[in-house]
């Protein structure tokens, strides 16, 4: 093995995945590990895509997007394809984080004002003393 190259237990170390993810993205195209016998070994370009599968992942994007956006990659164009299609469907998720958040903000508020007032009828029915 060469310091290109990290076995499928070093990739779960590096990026705090399992196994099962590492097979799952190969299962799915969107890692390229060599073989060798039973042995996966992933490249540095492996490693680049993981990052930002992971990266993909976290801000909600599809494994079909971020399969999409990968493969833009190589269109020879200075990646300014996979750079407009990545800013394209980042906004799109943005936008639909941030209504994400903004119904979670007013259930919460919805929820804090139903707990005060049910606090309120509890207070109010206690029997004196």
């Amino acid at each position: 093995m060469t310091h290109d190259t990290m076995t499928i237990r070093q990739m779960c170390d590096a990026f705090d995945v399992t196994p099962r993810t590492l097979r799952f993205y190969e299962s799915k195209e969107l890692l390229f590990p060599i073989r060798d016998g039973q042995r996966r070994l992933f490249t540095r370009r492996d490693r680049a895509r993981l990052k930002l599968i992971l990266r993909g992942k976290r801000f909600g994007f599809s494994l079909e997007e971020i399969r999409q956006l990968l493969d833009l990659y190589y269109v020879d164009d200075s990646q300014q394809t996979q750079l407009n299609q990545t800013l394209a469907i980042a906004r799109e998720r943005l936008a639909d984080m941030e209504r994400q958040r903004a119904e979670l903000d007013e259930a919460i508020d919805e929820l804090r004002n139903q707990m005060n007032l049910v606090g309120e009828m509890l207070s109010s029915s206690k029997p004196a003393a």
